[in-house]
């Protein structure tokens, strides 16, 4: 697979387009958020869907708050202080779930490297609530990495996540600038753990391209990633979010993205690979989560 950079109009091809956030499901999800003082990551990170997944009344809460101890080269998240902790949340997130009436939810954090836990116990109790209050509701959960913590890991994976999501994000070349407080192989060894503790959940895991690496570098990672039990993978665009963040190498055409896909689900065994400009880790995750339990790869 030769990859080439194309670059279209204004420096940004074509095929990178997303909807202006616009609609009835978005105003609603919008000012059932605020109303109820609840974060999402999709617009604390500018994800490019917000439009198409809030209009299909798919979002992904923010727990923990909305400042984060880490400072990740990639990352639009606000770094610094966080503020106290939030015992409310879990219920307000599992009473959002309910009113939206969503079937599957997603639930990330910023990192919170000052607790002992990691922010596990709010995770875990998040889960539950929502388990309680939405019967039926898959949930996902997008978690940091705990500082390696297995105690932490095991918190959440005791309130029982149908799916476990941790994003390796990028190559290990590329960690001191991409990820500087994390280690590419802490991020393997929590992935195997959580499906050492939950063989029958789901695992899944993220990579962005762009970042300036290379193809055997890309199906390395995807390599550690099936040999540490990953059952879903994202890959998408990095796109900066501002001159502050790290420059982006290059775009990926749409066709090495399908390439990637392929390589993803025939050579290495993914359940499920989600490949493509705009993914994002909770991108068609409720579709990636039933894609993987009938194990079509699609």
């Amino acid at each position: 697979m030769a990859f080439k950079q194309e670059k279209g109009k204004h420096g940004r091809p074509s095929w990178l387009k997303a909807r202006a956030p616009e609609g009835e499901g978005y105003r609603e999800i919008k000012e059932t958020m605020r109303g109820l003082s609840l974060h999402t990551v999709c617009e604390e990170a500018q994800c490019p869907n917000i439009g198409e997944c809030w209009n299909n009344r798919t979002a992904t809460f923010m727990i923990l708050g909305n400042v984060c101890t880490r400072s990740c080269g990639f990352c639009a998240v606000q770094t610094g202080k966080p503020p106290e902790l939030d015992y409310g949340e879990p219920r307000r997130v599992a009473n959002a779930a309910m009113q939206m009436d969503l079937q599957h939810v997603v639930i990330t954090s910023v990192n919170r490297d000052e607790l002992a836990d990691g922010g596990s116990g709010i995770f875990a109790d998040t889960i539950r609530q929502i388990h309680d209050r939405n019967p039926g509701c898959a949930v996902e959960v997008l978690t940091p990495d705990f500082k390696g913590n297995r105690e932490a890991i095991q918190t959440v994976i005791d309130a029982r996540p149908e799916t476990f999501n941790h994003n390796i994000e990028t190559v290990p070349r590329l960690y001191p600038a991409v990820r500087p407080q994390a280690k590419y192989e802490r991020t393997l060894e929590v992935l195997r753990y959580a499906k050492e503790l939950n063989p029958d959940g789901l695992t899944k895991s993220g990579i962005m391209v762009g970042l300036g690496e290379v193809e055997e570098e890309i199906k390395q990672t995807m390599r550690d990633l099936r040999e540490h039990d990953v059952d879903i993978l994202t890959i998408g665009q990095y796109l900066r979010p501002s001159e502050n963040h790290l420059p982006m190498s290059r775009y990926y055409e749409p066709r090495e993205f399908a390439l990637l896909r392929r390589y993803g689900l025939d050579e290495l065994g993914f359940k499920h690979v989600e490949s493509g400009p705009l993914v994002r880790s909770s991108y068609h995750a409720h579709e990636q989560t039933a894609g993987a339990r009938q194990g079509v790869g699609v």
